[in-house]
């Protein structure tokens, strides 16, 4: 793998990793999926599938700043709107 990918790979674990800390289902539990996802395509050595891979794990990066951004949203609208107004 070439240097450039491999700190393209681990940054995306980072940034995963710190991201999976507010995981609804719990951190403990979204870091042993990540290690899972990442250790089953260790000896991945084709570059393309390498870029594919990555690009799996930025779009999953957003779906998850999505699902915070929702569940912050929801938080706020419960907070400041009562359900009778409705």
């Amino acid at each position: 793998m070439a240097s450039s990918l491999r700190s393209e790979v681990l940054n995306l674990y980072k940034n995963l990793l710190y991201l999976g800390r507010e995981y609804p289902k719990g951190a403990d539990y979204f870091r042993s999926r990540l290690k899972a996802a990442f250790l089953k395509n260790k000896d991945e050595k084709d570059p393309e599938k390498i870029k594919q891979l990555i690009a799996r794990g930025e779009f999953v990066i957003k779906e998850l700043e999505a699902l915070y951004f929702l569940r912050k949203y929801r938080a706020l609208k419960q907070r400041y709107y009562s359900d009778d107004n409705q």
